[in-house]
C-alpha cells in the first residue's frame, strides 16, 4: 500500500491501495492498519479540496487537519498517485 508519506498527519498515515488506482485521486486515513475499514477516504479536486466520502474513525477536528494539509500538499501527492493511476482528480476528465 503506497503511503503519501512515511509520517502521520494528524495521527494518521495518509495512503492508497494499488487496486483503489481504478478511481479518481482520493487519500485513506488511518492511524495503523492501512486498511479501508475504519480508515477516512477523501477525494481530491483538481485545486486541492476534498471532499469527505467516508468519515471512518476520523472526529471533526482530524478532518479539518487533513483536508488543510491536502490542500498544502495535492500537487506533491499527485505526483505519487500519478506513478500508480491514470485517474485524475475528482471531478475532472482523464
Amino acid at each position: 500500500m503506497p503511503k503519501y508519506y512515511e509520517f502521520k498527519v494528524a495521527g494518521y498515515y495518509l495512503y492508497f491501495t494499488s487496486f483503489c488506482t481504478v478511481e479518481c485521486m482520493h487519500v485513506h486515513a488511518s492511524d495503523k492498519k492501512l486498511t479501508e475499514a475504519g480508515s477516512g477516504k477523501f477525494f481530491v479536486k483538481d485545486n486541492g479540496d476534498t471532499i469527505l466520502q467516508n468519515k471512518g474513525r476520523l472526529n471533526e477536528r482530524e478532518i479539518a487537519k487533513i483536508q488543510a494539509f491536502i490542500k498544502n500538499n495535492y500537487k506533491e501527492m499527485y505526483k505519487r498517485w500519478s506513478e500508480y493511476s491514470e485517474h485524475g482528480f475528482y471531478g475532472s476528465p482523464n
